[in-house]
Formats: structure tokens, C-alpha cells, sequence
């Protein structure tokens, strides 16, 4: 229920007594039931309302929404994206390396077959 009325749904305290229900949370916690039950069991009405009210807010705080989870899925996709940049960035230089290190490999090669090919002719 909206206003002031008292219903199942998640609320959220708007002033002592007072709860509207929110949209985007998924929920549901009777804060009407809940305070009748306290009050039934020895809570003073204020103790009931100020405890319902707490754990609204523990509710509310801790509760994910949709924009929250699209926020995530936003951040896992741009972290995904930059990983992906970086795999390919470092595939590159691997293959940057490796050219570099057959070229010198080969260098190596003919440097020491020349120089076989010298320690032959002087012996």
C-alpha cells in the first residue's frame, strides 16, 4: 500500500509510522505484521516501530537493484573488453619477440658457422 498505510510489500520509513513501498527493491517484508508481533510479545509500540524501521534500512541497504546489477554487468563487460585489448596487445609483442629472437638466432647461426669455417682453415 502507498501513503501511510500498513501492508506487505517492501517499505521504506518515510517518518515514524509512515512506510512506502519502493519499486526497485525485491523484498517482502511486513512491517505491520511485524511490529503487531513484537508488540504482542512485550515491545513497547516505539520499540516495535524503531526496530521495523532498522531492519527496513538493513533491508534496503543491503539489497542489490536492477540498476545496481546493470551497473555490474556494465563494469564486468569493460573489464572484459580490456582484457581482451590486453590479450591481444600481448599476443602481439609474444610474436614481436619471436621475430626478433629468429632473427637474432640466425644472426647467431652464421657468426658461428663462419667462425667454424675460420678455426677450420687455420687448422
Amino acid at each position: 500500500m502507498g501513503g501511510c498505510g500498513h501492508g506487505p510489500g517492501v517499505l521504506v520509513p518515510r517518518r515514524r509510522g509512515c512506510y512506502d513501498r519502493t519499486m526497485a527493491e525485491a523484498i517482502a517484508f511486513d512491517t505491520h505484521r511485524f511490529v503487531k508481533r513484537l508488540t504482542e510479545s512485550g515491545f513497547t509500540e516505539k520499540q516495535a516501530e524503531t526496530l521495523a524501521e532498522e531492519h527496513v534500512a538493513l533491508l534496503n541497504a543491503n539489497l542489490a537493484t536492477k540498476a545496481d546489477i546493470a551497473a555490474v554487468k556494465a563494469d564486468i563487460a569493460r573489464v572484459e573488453a580490456g582484457m581482451e585489448a590486453l590479450r591481444h596487445e600481448t599476443k602481439a609483442a609474444i610474436e614481436a619477440v619471436k621475430a626478433e629472437l629468429v632473427k637474432w638466432l640466425f644472426g647467431a647461426l652464421i657468426a658461428q658457422g663462419g667462425l667454424i669455417v675460420a678455426l677450420v682453415k687455420l687448422l
